[in-house]
């Protein structure tokens, strides 16, 4: 019987992953002062045990106003790095699974409240309130504040406290960087002509949008070690008109991989109140599809992706290399088992829940 194609091994860059099961990024909102606490090395601890391949650690803001919300990680000085260091440090001796980190900045969808409270967004100089910054002075939403446009030196500083968060992220043993270029916030606004308005290098054509993600890009790869892979998350589309498309997208990731990026993550949405998204299970498959078949490196699909069969099939028919769980893994994060018993392959296991297995499932647990 041939192995289920979600349990075949893949690399990415120079990184062998064991399967086709990423554990997507999750913002947890739970931070102080962008410092991981124990409620981070409880969230990360068990997933690292749930026998996917790559575990992502949540949006990380690269500056204190990058931030989602006050409850966002950081990875910003040495407070931030020392609180991750010892969340990965005890994550560490439970499980050897690779750990990526998901690098960020809000732009103008920063300062807001954290998701179970009402919705707001804090004006500056407010107890959990900054100045927001953005391509251009352009509000995500009507009453919401309107965001400082970046100039050439916020540039460079947005791109060197990049830069700076994948040294740190290095230093803690972070084996894989994504960048953010999607769900609304800073890089994702830079390309999206709904949110960029400039006028200078920077706006205008499909080119100039792309200018600063890229510049954000290759400044992180020449400051992360080369064997090391660097990827990618971006909003294949903003679901309204006018707004970035799927076939810029595509351009998009031909031009990342020209520029040595490891793997392209496929999401949508965030960008602007009007979208309208066809919510559904494998309602971002196409996205990832289109642009599997425009470039060589890894694509990874997400979004209602739940089902065992629905996971085979995705990665089995080509339509991405791998798939990423987010609120799945968090409803059931053992789900990469349950996966590899339906499908009849097997997956690791710390060694102290082997006798778990169900008899009916003798040969599904490797030790660790």
């Amino acid at each position: 019987m041939a192995k289920p194609a979600l349990f075949t091994p893949i690399h990415v860059g120079k990184l062998e992953l064991k399967n086709r099961i990423i554990i997507a990024p999750m913002c947890q909102y739970s931070a102080v002062d962008g410092c991981m606490n124990d409620w981070h090395l409880i969230h990360l601890g068990h997933l690292a045990l749930s026998g996917a391949a790559l575990l992502t650690i949540e949006a990380t803001a690269v500056v204190p106003e990058g931030r989602i919300t006050y409850g966002d990680v950081g990875l910003y000085d040495d407070a931030t790095q020392a609180a991750m260091r010892r969340t990965l440090d005890a994550v560490r001796h439970v499980s050897d699974m690779p750990i990526a980190i998901q690098l960020s900045h809000a732009g103008r969808k920063a300062s807001t409240e954290v998701p179970w409270k009402p919705s707001q967004q804090f004006a500056p100089g407010t107890e959990h309130g900054w100045q927001t910054e953005a391509p251009s002075a352009v509000a995500f939403a009507d009453g919401q504040v309107l965001p400082h446009a970046l100039d050439r030196a916020g540039l460079n500083r947005i791109r060197n406290a990049f830069v700076s968060a994948a040294r740190r992220a290095h230093d803690v043993g972070i084996d894989v960087i994504q960048l953010h270029v999607g769900h609304g916030y800073l890089l994702h606004q830079f390309i999206s002509p709904l949110s960029n308005r400039r006028e200078d290098e920077y706006g205008g054509s499909l080119e100039n949008r792309m200018r600063f993600p890229l510049d954000v890009f290759q400044a992180v790869r020449e400051a992360f070690p080369p064997h090391k892979p660097i990827t990618v998350r971006i909003s294949a589309t903003d679901w309204v008109d006018g707004g970035w498309s799927i076939e810029e997208t595509v351009e998009f990731a031909r031009v990342m991989q020209k520029h040595g990026c490891d793997a392209i993550h496929v999401t949508s949405g965030g960008l602007h109140p009007a979208q309208q998204i066809p919510v559904g299970p494998n309602y971002q498959v196409p996205l990832a599809r289109a642009v599997k078949h425009a470039v060589e490196i890894p694509v990874i699909a997400v979004g209602l992706i739940t089902g065992y069969e629905q996971a085979e099939a995705i990665v089995g028919t080509g339509d991405a290399d791998m798939i990423a769980l987010a609120r799945t893994i968090l409803y059931d994060p053992r789900w990469p088992w349950h996966a590899a018993a339906e499908l009849g392959a097997r997956v690791r296991a710390p060694s102290p829940y082997l006798r778990s297995q169900p008899r009916r499932f003798k040969d599904l647990f490797e030790s660790e």
